[in-house]
């Protein structure tokens, strides 16, 4: 599985922590404001994880458009690792059905 991450300097532990849930590679966007065009999304992508805390809003909408045209899920966390952990375990439970 391909995931999207955006907003976020830094993702610290979170890419090793979305591989032991089966992520096998992650594309970063930061979210800052001057740092950010918006994008259009990758193809290869199966969710799109928005860490809320740290993204521009403009961005935002831009990617949560893009996913819902798309019919990519997405998530919306904090950047905390538990939180991710949480909003990931409850995303993939909600595939599972």
């Amino acid at each position: 599985m391909t995931a999207l991450l955006v907003g976020g300097d830094r993702l610290g532990n979170i890419p090793t922590e979305l591989a032991k849930q089966g992520v096998s590679q992650v594309i970063h966007w930061t979210g800052r404001k001057g740092r950010t065009r918006i994008k259009h999304l990758p193809e290869n992508i199966d969710m799109v994880l928005v860490l809320c805390d740290f993204v521009e809003h403009g961005l935002m909408n831009s990617v949560k458009g893009q996913a819902k045209a798309k019919e990519i899920p997405i998530i919306y966390s904090q950047r905390a690792i538990t939180r991710i952990k949480e909003d990931l375990k409850e995303f993939l439970i909600a595939c599972e059905r």
